[in-house]
């Protein structure tokens, strides 16, 4: 899986591609786009055909190499309603659910695109050096002093090592936000 560079991610383009508003034309947009993410017809998505419709459809290389983004957005977004297709429609992606999967896709790959930041040697894991070592970035994020306690907080495994489910359950609750990115609009994330 390649890292995802910093300094390409065109933030606009990410938005502008997900149609998350509530309004007439994003939900036509996102009706469309479920059809395309979903080739056979059967009205679900799986994390195959989401993964597939994130590189084909939208075209964004840099959230189609973001796996573990993609796979956390995709649990969330599946478990977010009661199916109506009873058990079988719970490990999929119904197109009720398909908005807040395109919200927690476009969170999620911020986290990512933080935990890479941090993750200097790219092992897909944040050491407590590397923590440390960037603790002023990652304040600038939480809008609260970090240190070794924070690590420890975060490593809820206790395996000495952040992983990327660790540090985004964590930067959910502290409603981490990066400097550099493109907000959403507060209006069609409601």
């Amino acid at each position: 899986m390649a890292v995802t560079s910093n300094a390409n991610i065109d933030w606009e383009k990410i938005n502008s591609s997900l149609p998350i508003g509530k309004d007439p034309e994003s939900r036509a947009k996102r009706k469309k786009m479920f059809r395309d993410f979903d080739p056979n017809g059967n009205g679900i998505l799986s994390l195959a055909e989401v993964d597939k419709g994130i590189r084909d459809v939208l075209c964004l290389d840099a959230v189609f190499d973001a796996k573990p983004a993609i796979l956390r957005a995709f649990t969330a977004a599946k478990a977010s309603q009661k199916s109506s297709r009873g058990k079988i429609g719970d490990d999929y992606i119904e197109l009720k659910e398909f908005r807040f999967f395109l919200l927690a896709l476009r969170q999620y790959f911020e986290y990512w695109v933080a935990f890479n930041r941090v993750d200097a040697n790219h092992d897909k894991k944040i050491s407590l050096t590397e923590f440390v070592g960037n603790s002023k970035m990652i304040e600038g994020w939480v809008k609260m002093p970090v240190g070794e306690a924070t690590f420890k907080e975060i490593d809820t495994n206790n395996g000495g090592y952040i992983l990327f489910d660790e540090f985004a359950s964590w930067a959910l609750k502290k409603e981490l936000d990066l400097e550099d990115d493109v907000d959403l609009d507060d209006d069609d994330v409601a």
